[in-house]
């Protein structure tokens, strides 16, 4: 799997908390699969043969569209704010 540097593990935790000790929140989570999900999209453009990198993909791909509805159904403001910001384009 496409794994980030922790520095910009950081840099990601810090513009999308919620508050000074958040790291976990679904807004965090969603913006660090989105990460984790474009480092694998470049690799991928190269590596046009990687069936196992893009299987992970899917995988993560899926795992942020549950979270992203869990984030609708609970708050749509946080929900629109949030895939505004990360350029993600939602079906409803």
């Amino acid at each position: 799997m496409a794994l980030i540097g922790e520095k910009e593990k950081k840099e990601v935790i810090e513009t999308y908390k919620l508050h000074g000790t958040d790291t976990g929140s679904t807004e965090v989570q969603v913006a660090l699969l989105t990460e984790r999900i474009n480092h694998l999209v470049e690799h991928l453009k190269i590596h046009k043969k990687d069936h196992h990198s893009r299987r992970g993909l899917l995988i993560l791909v899926g795992r942020r569209r549950r979270l992203m509805r869990y984030l609708k159904k609970q708050n749509y403001t946080r929900f629109e704010t949030l895939s505004n910001s990360l350029n993600l384009k939602i079906k409803d």
